[in-house]
């Protein structure tokens, strides 16, 4: 009996070394790699500047930021099985909003009220979806077309440009961490995570799941040595790392974080495990709401304007982004992470056709090509894990799975690849 439960545990190890280098887990960050080294080599052989240059990668951020910002929380809603059409529209709305008060009552005035619609819009959303029982995706669709009109009875077909500067000179600011300050959030994330797998009795199973610290640390740390010019970006870019940091942690350390996987996995089983499915569902639509303004101020900040059209289709790129990362669409799975990387393989992939002179209809050609093949490739291998875990468990206990993914029936639990 030792030497079998000796084997399955080696087999389990295995297994766990395997999966953060898995297409499922990985294959985000092998496509942004494959991507930046096509671009690479095809500028070196037409003999352009390098892609990789600072001022070119410094460009690649600043447009994804963003866009990356709205896909974090987008995550967050499709985890709890939800979806929000609304984004970019309330995004406009709070913009155009600032910059209509900002010159009769100043910043904090503009920032309050154009972040309290923003939140308005989504408790709308949460209502309507969780309270009266209307699907997500007509109840966002008819809020974005309705914040839209919004927007143009505001403007009224005209443009707007604010007098005071104030936004547009905190939008495009520059922040440079650091050098030594980089360097030594680097070494510390490295010592925390090693620290963990070494006082960990399951170390295959700690390094998948301290892997954003390992990644994250080495990635600075090469930065700070190699391309400190790289520390020296707008604030929407620090703005944008600080909030995937932080709902990177909350959504894999902390009770608040495994509720929402648990909705969205298997709202009934939440529910009788009485967790408030409701308000978790309902708080995800606020705070989307809440961040798609702050994009909204920061998106009107950047240029000082705004006008009728502004972010029509951003909602498209946002889910876009979230379902490259891997997010499913039918909730319970997610990796915040992951959908910024999305966010960052549509926008180098912008960037490189803009560099190498392709047009805009080769561009949607392509990028509608990556994104259904990145959607067929996390399908397949979503099946062939689900067919593996059946397998698995029919051969330890005799049963049957339950749809909920596991054995007996247990709420979703966080995913472990970062």
């Amino acid at each position: 009996m030792s030497s079998t439960t000796s084997v399955q545990r080696s087999s389990l190890s295995g297994a766990n070394w395997r999966k953060p280098l898995a297409p499922r887990n990985a294959g985000v960050v092998y496509a942004l790699v494959l991507l930046v080294a096509i671009l690479t080599f095809t500028c070196s052989v037409q003999g352009r500047p390098s892609y990789l240059s600072s001022v070119n990668v410094t460009n690649i951020l600043d447009q994804s930021a963003l866009i990356a910002t709205l896909a974090i929380f987008m995550t967050v809603v499709l985890i709890t099985g939800n979806f929000d059409l609304s984004v970019a529209s309330t995004a406009a709305l709070a913009g155009t909003i600032a910059l209509k008060l900002i010159d009769g009552y100043g910043v904090a005035v503009a920032v309050l009220v154009a972040l309290a619609v923003g939140g308005l819009v989504g408790l709308v959303n949460g209502v309507l979806v969780q309270k009266v029982g209307v699907n997500a995706f007509i109840v966002t669709l008819g809020t974005l077309t309705a914040v839209r009109g919004i927007v143009q009875a505001i403007l009224d077909g005209q443009s707007i440009t604010a007098a005071n500067t104030a936004l547009n000179s905190f939008a495009t600011a520059h922040w440079a961490m650091p050098m030594w300050l980089a360097g030594a959030i680097g070494i510390a994330a490295i010592a925390g995570a090693a620290y963990i797998v070494v006082r960990s009795p399951e170390r295959g199973r700690s390094i998948l799941s301290t892997g954003a610290l390992w990644s994250g640390g080495i990635i600075l740390l090469l930065v700070a040595l190699v391309r400190p010019n790289l520390l020296n970006v707008t604030v929407p870019v620090w703005i944008m790392i600080v909030l995937a940091i932080l709902t990177s942690l909350v959504m894999k350390y902390t009770v608040l974080g495994r509720n929402l996987y648990a909705v969205g996995g298997n709202s009934e089983a939440a529910r009788l495990s009485g967790i408030d499915v409701d308000r978790y569902k309902m708080g995800a639509f606020i705070v989307n709401g809440v961040v798609a303004a702050l994009v909204g101020i920061l998106y009107a900040g950047r240029f000082n304007s705004v006008d009728p059209t502004v972010l029509t289709g951003g909602e498209l790129t946002v889910i876009a982004a979230a379902v490259l990362g891997g997010t499913s669409l039918f909730g319970g799975s997610g990796v915040v992470a992951k959908s910024v990387v999305g966010a960052l393989i549509l926008f180098t992939l912008s960037n490189g056709f803009n560099v190498l002179n392709i047009g805009a209809n080769y561009q949607n050609v392509v990028q509608g090509g990556v994104l259904v093949a990145a959607a067929a490739l996390y399908t397949a291998t979503s099946q062939g894990e689900r067919r593996q875990l059946r397998s698995r468990f029919r051969g330890r206990s005799g049963g049957a799975v339950s749809p909920g993914g596991s054995a007996d029936g247990a709420l979703p639990v966080a995913p472990s690849g970062g």
